[in-house]
């Protein structure tokens, strides 16, 4: 059976990376992103397999928005990645 998952910032970087990855497995996908058109090439692709949700985890009530409309869009949750970070980016030095 395939799973249930919810990826926070999920347009770009890692969470893209983690996307592309659980959509390659046949599994569905709730894409949470500021700017879900970003996502709209894996719409495209995979259907009804994703959805995308326009998401700023710093706002408390659209977070718990998108897992009711990930419940609602799949009926269930089973992995939810919460790779969004709040506040400014971390930096490496020499990256």
């Amino acid at each position: 059976m395939s799973k249930v998952w919810l990826v926070t910032d999920s347009a770009r970087g890692m969470g893209r990376d983690i996307s592309a990855a659980v959509l390659a497995r046949d599994d569905r996908l709730f894409a949470a992103a500021r700017d879900p058109a970003q996502l709209d090439d894996l719409l495209a692709r995979c259907g009804e397999r994703v959805r995308a949700f326009a998401l700023d985890v710093t706002d408390a009530a659209a977070a718990q928005a998108a897992v009711v409309a990930a419940i609602d869009a799949f009926g269930r949750i089973d992995v939810q990645v919460n790779n969004a970070v709040r506040g400014p980016k971390p930096r490496f030095p020499n990256a």
